[in-house]
């Protein structure tokens, strides 16, 4: 829960101590989960506080695996050009 409310907050102060918290647990996943959220401590940082998100690059990005994946061994590039140009 608290965990939560920092991501909604952005509060990047609350994150640190989180994570020192959650290190010091003894529930070794959240111990594994407060590793790797310091080891990109960066990025993470940078999610809480930007206004930018890259959310519909990622969804144009699954669309099209997606499609993919449907046609796969069906066809060649001329049915996935026809299955993307009327998008």
């Amino acid at each position: 829960m608290r965990f939560c409310g920092i991501l909604r907050s952005g509060d990047t102060e609350k994150l640190d101590r989180w994570c020192q918290d959650a290190g010091r647990s003894g529930i070794y996943a959240m111990r594994r989960f407060a590793r790797t959220l310091q080891r990109d401590r960066d990025a993470v940082h940078n999610a809480l506080t930007m206004p930018w998100s890259n959310g519909q690059t990622e969804g144009q990005i699954s669309r099209l695996k997606t499609l993919k994946r449907a046609m796969y061994g069906r066809a060649g590039a001329d049915l996935l050009r026809a299955r993307l140009l009327p998008l």
